[in-house]
């Protein structure tokens, strides 16, 4: 497949999809420290054919990470991300029609993995780390994922505080949606997330599960990343990663029944299934 630009058809393919059923995006972190797969695709070839196993257990679209966002995670230079995911983005595009999507915060690295033939931009800081971050989406006529984070991967989760946590979070989808208006971003091109694990206590993820469907009102697509984070495993009596499948199939099935439309997984096969018995029973397929 020719690379070059951003595919138009993904976009609209992707566009198409969360109309009609929850969109399952398959997580690739290309790292070595990420907090459940870190170091098992550092591999160029390896972390290829994981995109391929994903799209052949129902992946809507590949998600590729060269930097960890864990809790007290390091930023990596920019040459060496860019580095880890390129190689990787060119690969799968030449080798499977699955949409594919960035996770970075520098606007430099979307950049140029827009111009490998990636049609997302997942920013866990919400346009806001790099200023430059918006115009580069605008400019390519890619998707982009506004997440909520409170402070930075460095110090998140040290004393998170919320007034109201879905309402704090509702205000900053308004700011945020109002840069990337006057940035040109078109509004049809804009997923929500609420950031679960991105600076919130325990209560907060599940205050966010609880109350999703108010972010609805924003008429925009909501992503939900729940997939084996540490919440899971302290409500389950301390499980390690390893151990949280189930815990993450139920938050799954949770968010989409209060208004999910994509969910961000490791486990694709498993949730892709979740995600169609839920949409089953939810959008009367």
């Amino acid at each position: 497949m020719e690379t070059g630009a951003v595919p138009l058809n993904h976009v609209h393919r992707l566009q198409q999809i969360v109309r009609q059923r929850t969109v399952v995006m398959g997580i690739l972190n290309v790292t070595p420290d990420s907090f459940y797969d870190g170091g098992r695709y550092t591999q160029a070839e390896v972390a290829v054919q994981r995109a391929l196993q994903m799209v052949q257990d129902g992946a809507d679209i590949v998600d590729i990470g060269g930097e960890s966002t864990r809790p007290g995670s390091q930023p990596v230079p920019e040459e060496e991300e860019l580095r880890r995911v390129l190689p990787v983005i060119q690969a799968v595009r030449e080798r499977a029609d699955v949409p594919i999507s960035i996770d970075t915060t520098k606007s430099c690295v979307a950049e140029r993995a827009l111009q490998a033939g990636a049609c997302m931009v997942n920013d866990i800081s919400g346009l806001g780390f790099d200023p430059h971050m918006a115009e580069v989406v605008a400019r390519h006529g890619a998707l982009c994922c506004i997440m909520h984070i409170q402070g930075t991967p460095q110090t998140m989760q040290q004393n998170p505080q919320y007034e109201d946590v879905v309402r704090d979070i509702s205000r900053y989808f308004e700011e945020r949606l109002a840069l990337a208006e006057r940035t040109g971003i078109p509004r049809e091109n804009i997923w929500l997330d609420p950031g679960i694990g991105f600076g919130k206590t325990v209560q907060h993820n599940l205050e966010i599960l609880r109350r999703l469907r108010e972010f609805t009102a924003f008429g925009l697509p909501i992503l939900i990343g729940t997939s084996r984070k540490s919440f899971i495993g302290k409500i389950l009596g301390d499980l390690p990663p390893e151990e949280r499948l189930e815990g993450t199939a139920a938050t799954v099935a949770i968010a989409i029944m209060n208004g999910a439309n994509a969910v961000r997984v490791h486990d694709v096969r498993e949730m892709a299934r979740v995600a169609r018995m839920t949409d089953a029973v939810c959008r009367r397929l």
